[in-house]
């Protein structure tokens, strides 16, 4: 990989061509001092991790589709493609693995607008100890062995921040949490009567039904909608 070279022209071109590959947001990142332009610069390295993401789930979607279609015609189905439908029920923590509609309203894609912004928000722009030490950019917590422990974590807690081995398996995690964690069925089901009734489903839409995702509540639905507008990435949803 070639050195980047700082100034926006030079981060928009990198950003985009390299942020594929990204383990962790860049040390170049860090040395912008233009605010606006830090966070131009952070949405310009997420966007396109983002959209991977999301790609993978509309693919999921696909075979769910594709898979139902043919079982309605012929319940006679290969194995292969079988088991393909097991590991999604197992994956989306779905009893009954032949409940299409339970399917349809679990794997489907997140408005890009929202992730960025709650990136943004829980983060600190990618400025926090959790996103630079453990690539965790949701906050996203574990019970198990491996994590980081908060520096203010109440006494008699034994949570830990998540570790990731990079930014995007931070995202799918968040991706996969907002999809089928009991706490976002209210999100899942606005989400799947949007898609049902031909209506798109805004990142905006969806971030006032984030109350569940923090400890203050309904404000914290505001926090992400204000991040959303004032950096206007309604533009980003599909």
């Amino acid at each position: 990989m070639k050195k980047v070279v700082l100034g926006i022209g030079g981060i928009i071109l990198a950003t985009s061509i390299y942020a594929a590959k990204l383990q962790s947001i860049p040390a170049w990142y860090y040395k912008i001092k233009n605010i606006s332009k830090q966070k131009e610069a952070f949405f310009k390295i997420l966007k396109p991790l983002v959209k991977e993401e999301n790609a993978k789930i509309e693919k999921e979607r696909k075979f769910v589709i594709e898979f139902f279609n043919d079982y309605y015609k012929n319940p006679f189905i290969k194995k292969d493609r079988l088991n393909n439908l097991i590991k999604l029920a197992k994956k989306y923590r779905i009893k009954n693995i032949y409940n299409k509609k339970e399917y349809l309203i679990k794997i489907d894609t997140i408005p890009d607008s929202l992730v960025l912004a709650q990136a943004a928000l829980e983060s600190g722009w990618g400025k926090s100890r959790f996103a630079r030490e453990a690539n965790n950019l949701f906050g996203e917590w574990t019970f198990g062995k491996n994590g980081l422990i908060p520096q203010n974590r109440e006494e008699g807690k034994n949570h830990k921040i998540r570790v990731f081995k990079t930014i995007s398996d931070s995202i799918a995690s968040y991706m996969l949490n907002l999809n089928r964690h009991r706490a976002y069925k209210e999100f899942r089901m606005a989400r799947y009567l949007s898609r049902k009734k031909g209506v798109k489903f805004s990142g905006l839409k969806a971030a006032m039904m984030m109350q569940r995702y923090s400890q203050i509540g309904k404000r914290y639905n505001k926090l992400v909608s204000s991040i959303i507008k004032k950096n206007r990435l309604h533009l980003h949803d599909s």
